[in-house]
């Protein structure tokens, strides 16, 4: 059976960092250099608005030299989307020419280089040093989100949707899994299983670390992606963040530290308040970061993602640590309430006692 060839493919590779609380994204348009004006994005014929972002993430484009990823090379540019609730994303654009053989080739390479990644932590780190104030508590986090993205125009010989899957399901899936060998049936059923398409000649496959993209004007499906890989790092990183947190929390609520006044529990709630309260800004900003109004095309596309991303799973494990958080500040409160009306019981006491001696004093 003869591989398919392509008319024009482009290997997309993003990386997602978290680099700070929050960003004023109108303080780094004037303090970063190579600012561009948001990309606009075609829709499907017939679909309603469709894509918008909460708040237009800033984008930059700048010169970063041709650098080596396997047999392939990326065309020498680099672009970084700066997101208000702290993350940046970082995408190289890899311009492949042959068959899905060369994108299978090409996919194992992504997984197997250190290239891209060292030069997208100079990039942020640039970012950083250019920005200044205008992060808020700004670092670069050691955890990285990575993503490829294989978007093709057109196979050469206009084969349809279906057949594709058909004839070439378990290339895709080695293109996905980034793997040269041949794949169990079952892997290969997993990987395909769920593809979206809106016409019969093109298709998208979204996996949890690769996806591919068959589509002539694909701009508003990658940015859907690229968004939905800044989502799965911010869950992963706020994760982390809440443990953090959740163990500060226990270590002030059963700590054995001497309370004598009311207002000796003051600090320890003011400082588990500003835990959650820092948790549920950043989880609902993120969460509400992508609107898709009506477009049932790209809502399916972020739906797939989401799935393959366990989106989902990440969301109800930090609403449940949100949650265990406020219970440990409602303790705290409890516990400051019974201090104060212990407070006041002991201020009786020595007032009815200050009586009873007074007159014998005096």
């Amino acid at each position: 059976m003869a591989i398919p060839s392509f008319r024009r493919a482009c290997c997309h590779i993003l990386f997602a960092f978290d680099v700070g609380q929050s960003i004023d994204l109108a303080k780094c348009r004037q303090r970063v250099g190579g600012a561009v004006p948001p990309r606009e994005l075609a829709r499907k014929s017939g679909a309603p608005t469709g894509f918008r972002l909460d708040t237009a993430p800033l984008r930059i484009a700048r010169e970063s030299g041709v650098l080596p990823v396997g047999a392939c090379r990326t065309d020498g540019r680099v672009e970084l989307e700066l997101h208000d609730f702290g993350a940046l994303s970082v995408a190289y654009a890899i311009p492949v020419e042959g068959s899905l053989s060369d994108l299978v080739e090409l996919s194992c390479a992504v997984s197997e280089d250190a290239t891209l990644r060292a030069d997208a932590e100079g990039q942020v780190d640039r970012v950083l040093e250019e920005a200044g104030d205008a992060i808020r508590h700004p670092f670069r986090a050691p955890m990285v989100e990575d993503y490829a993205i294989f978007e093709v125009c057109a196979w050469a010989d206009g084969i349809e949707t279906g057949a594709f899957l058909e004839r070439h399901g378990d290339d895709v899936a080695r293109l996905l899994r980034a793997e040269r060998g041949r794949l169990s049936a079952e892997e290969t059923r997993d990987a395909i299983a769920f593809p979206v398409s809106y016409g019969m000649d093109d298709v998208v496959l979204a996996d949890w670390s690769a996806a591919l993209v068959v589509d002539p004007d694909a701009a508003a499906t990658l940015a859907v992606l690229r968004v939905a890989n800044v989502q799965l790092l911010e869950m992963r990183f706020l994760d982390v963040q809440l443990d953090r947190a959740l163990d500060r929390a226990y270590e002030t609520l059963t700590s054995a530290r001497p309370r004598l006044f009311p207002g000796s529990h003051r600090h320890d709630l003011a400082r588990v308040g500003r835990l959650q309260v820092d948790g549920a800004i950043l989880f609902e900003r993120v969460g509400n970061a992508l609107k898709l109004l009506g477009d049932q095309y790209l809502a399916r596309v972020y739906r797939q993602a989401a799935a393959r991303f366990h989106l989902a799973a990440w969301n109800a494990d930090i609403l449940r640590k949100l949650d265990a958080i406020e219970s440990v500040h409602q303790k705290l409160a409890a516990q400051a309430s019974a201090a104060r009306m212990e407070f006041l019981e002991l201020l009786i006491i020595l007032l009815i006692a200050l009586s009873i001696l007074l007159p014998f004093v005096t």
